[in-house]
């Protein structure tokens, strides 16, 4: 294998013409030249030089890999610094997902955090529901994927992201959602039992399946008329009465409830919001900047 430094050897023999004023080029002794020279032609396998008493001159193959010594060692400079760069988040990318609540939430707060340290850095934002966006994390398609997961049912998930670092972020308790004019608009709270007979408007696939557990705990099936993973829509449909729903605390914050009512569930639902990344891209610098910004964010929630 040749290495970069022995180039940068053979480029200051070639230009001075002997070792000893190679070494002086470069700040070492002749004797160490003489030897790095012998490992490079040893790699290359033939005579890079030809000494003749005093005076040195390349053979064919010395003259080939000098014409080429000077990219490579531009190549290898060029990488170095954009390394240095990435390293020291001058530059960086990091491609995260999100699902869409912390998209319109967490994420925000987080980037531009993020901008303002790390100007260099950049991110892009997909959205996807978990296990879609654990499953683009495992194959590759980002570097963070924010998900969830409903502390009812952690025990049977508790070793799906054990092959990942998992940066907890925060514990986003449900609430009711029934329309302004319906008998417990104006209930302080209500058990999901008291709403047992109404029609439900459901979410994405991992809160539908969440709600019937709920529900069926409490000793019903809820009738589901309408299923969307669009918030603003669930908001929009119960408040023209076609239903009720629950929906995560965080999803209020960045839905109008026009026409609907929130109301607090008891007993307490909660999901267990967290940012999720690979062993080996925690040590990423940007990555691990943009999960600290994820968490502040979360905390100031």
């Amino acid at each position: 294998m040749i290495e970069a430094r022995h180039l940068r050897v053979l480029r200051a023999v070639a230009a001075t013409g002997s070792f000893s004023a190679a070494g002086r080029e470069l700040g070492c002794t002749q004797p160490a030249v003489s030897q790095q020279m012998k490992a490079l032609e040893t790699s290359v396998g033939t005579p890079l030089l030809v000494r003749s008493g005093r005076e040195m001159r390349l053979t064919q193959a010395g003259e080939a890999l000098v014409r080429h010594a000077a990219g490579i060692i531009a190549g290898l400079t060029a990488a170095e610094e954009e390394v240095a760069a990435i390293a020291g988040l001058r530059a960086g990318r990091v491609r995260l997902v999100s699902f869409p609540s912390g998209s319109s939430t967490l994420v925000p707060t987080a980037l531009a955090a993020l901008r303002a340290a790390h100007p260099g850095t950049r991110v892009s934002l997909e959205e996807a529901e978990p296990p879609q966006s654990v499953r683009m994390l495992r194959e590759g398609d980002c570097d963070i994927a924010l998900a969830f997961r409903y502390e009812r049912t952690v025990r049977d998930q508790e070793n799906e992201w054990d092959d990942l670092v998992v940066r907890p972020l925060l514990s986003d308790r449900l609430v009711a959602l029934v329309p302004e004019r319906h008998r417990l608009a104006a209930a302080g709270s209500v058990a999901i039992g008291d709403l047992a007979r109404e029609p439900w408007i459901a979410g994405c696939p991992r809160c539908r399946g969440q709600l019937v557990e709920v529900c069926e705990g409490a000793g019903f099936t809820p009738r589901i008329d309408f299923a969307t993973d669009d918030y603003p829509a669930v908001v929009g449909l119960v408040g023209a009465g076609l239903g009720v729903a629950v929906l995560p605390q965080l999803a209020t914050e960045s839905v109008r409830p026009r026409g609907a009512r929130m109301v607090t569930l008891e007993p307490a639902v909660r999901r267990e919001v967290v940012a999720l990344t690979l062993p080996d891209l925690a040590q990423v610098p940007a990555v691990a900047a943009t999960l600290d910004e994820l968490e502040r964010a979360a905390d100031g929630k």
